[in-house]
């Protein structure tokens, strides 16, 4: 054994651990060989509970380690078994633990099957070129099928599937069995005379052509080129339900609808009771309301009706008028003339009493305003003043017409009469040469 940390300077040995070259040999192998086909006997089978298979693949002078893991190994439909000449498709690899070089599988058929695939590979290439299989050939499936045609072997798996999710999806339907073998030399003659039949008859609404799973030879005889061609010409929609999810045939590409099983199958031809229950029954809460809405209308229209004819009844016509009359006969005695003159007179009595009134009123304020201007003047008059004995001095004798009030010294002329009146009496006086004139006394400013 080599110890790295050995090794002389200089040199350039590139050293691999077991797992590093396993690890590089898986990479250079996985990378080197595509998907390939391996044909053998299988032999050293072993099913452990994991559900992996694991085997190998031999001839007369080597063998191979093969490994089918547990989510390919469910849809292999070959029977695996030591001895058997199969077919396996896969990858090459290496389980580097233990350095075992293995195929990885992910399909099996027995040794047969790989001929059947290439014929029907080559018969569903040569339909579909003639259009065989073209959506514009296919027909829609009824909704509601009163009779429905089940082509099928009548002891198989298959019819008892269909009838079991038939009777429980859509018991109304009638279903008639055209039999016939599924499987072996006898069969698409028989599958065939059995569509034709059902063509004949006339009465199904659809037609299920269907069998349980198998290998593709167990299948075969639904890749019948006649089978496809009737198919494909069937007036009646026909629905193809054969093998599993994961088998195809011919007859599902010539059908108007493929199932992937009998179940399936039973579920496309036949509406869902239950919801078929919901749908009338909310059709029929829909009508329901309906039905009430239009009848609330109608007692509205109804009410209206009556409404309008109890207006326009006579009877109500003659009370409304009569109603009317009354009004009008009211309206007349209050408006007639005698009530009119009755009601003037005594809006004008009323009206004299209020002029009476306001007269006086005004009048006494009047003579209220007179007095205090009579008193008011009387207060401030020289009438006032001369009664406090003061005398007014005017030019001239008491006879003049029109005196001249005399108010300042110089007005008074030498020797000229002078008028003097007092409160009650009046003196005619002559003027000296020269007047005295003297300044009135404090006792005279207070006074005045």
């Amino acid at each position: 054994m080599v110890n790295i940390s050995d090794k002389p300077a200089g040199d350039s040995r590139n050293i691999y651990s077991p797992s590093e070259l396993n690890r590089e040999a898986r990479l250079h192998l996985e990378a080197g060989f595509p998907v390939l086909w391996v044909s053998g006997e299988i032999s050293n089978l072993a099913r452990p509970a994991s559900g992996h298979m694991y085997f190998s693949l031999k001839d007369a002078q080597a063998q191979i380690r093969c490994a089918l893991f547990r989510q390919k190994a469910r849809l292999i439909q070959a029977d695996m078994r030591n001895g058997q000449q199969v077919l396996v498709r896969g990858k090459i690899s290496l389980y580097e633990p233990r350095g075992d070089y293995q195929l990885i599988a992910d399909f099996v058929e027995t040794a047969g099957e790989g001929l059947l695939r290439q014929q029907f590979e080559a018969l569903k290439k040569q339909l579909a070129a003639e259009g065989l299989f073209a959506d514009s050939r296919k027909q829609t499936l009824p909704a509601m099928p009163h009779t429905i045609g089940v082509i099928t072997s009548p002891s198989g798996a298959a019819i008892k599937d269909f009838m079991q999710v038939l009777q429980r999806r859509w018991p109304l339907a009638e279903v008639i069995i055209y039999p016939s073998s599924v499987q072996g030399e006898k069969a698409p003659a028989e599958l065939l005379q059995a569509l034709q039949q059902a063509q004949k008859d006339d009465r199904a609404d659809v037609l299920v052509l269907t069998r349980g799973g198998g290998s593709l030879e167990d299948l075969w005889a639904f890749n019948d080129e006649q089978l496809a061609r009737q198919i494909a010409d069937c007036p009646i929609p026909v629905v193809s339900a054969v093998g599993h999810e994961i088998d195809f045939s011919i007859s599902d590409f010539a059908a108007d609808v493929r199932a992937p099983t009998p179940s399936a199958a039973a579920e496309l031809v036949s509406p869902d009771q239950a919801g078929i229950k919901r749908q009338i029954n909310h059709q029929l809460q829909r009508l329901q309301q309906l039905f009430l809405w239009r009848l609330q209308q109608a007692q509205q229209q109804t009410d209206h009706w009556l409404a309008r004819l109890n207006r326009l009844h006579p009877a109500r016509q003659l009370q409304q008028q009569r109603e009317q009359l009354q009004q009008l006969e009211k309206r007349l005695q209050h408006n007639h003339p005698a009530q009119q003159l009755a009601g003037n007179a005594e809006q004008l009595k009323t009206l004299e009493q209020r002029l009476q009134l306001a007269t006086n009123t005004r009048l006494q304020t009047a003579r209220q305003q007179l007095n205090s201007l009579q008193r008011a003047l009387q207060a401030v008059g020289p009438q006032a003043v001369l009664s406090r004995g003061y005398a007014l001095v005017t030019a001239g004798t008491p006879d003049s017409l029109r005196p001249d009030v005399l108010t300042r010294p110089e007005q008074l002329p030498a020797d000229q009469p002078v008028t003097l009146q007092f409160a009650d009496f009046k003196v005619a006086a002559v003027t000296t040469a020269e007047p005295v004139i003297t300044e009135p006394s404090e006792h005279d400013k207070n006074s005045d």
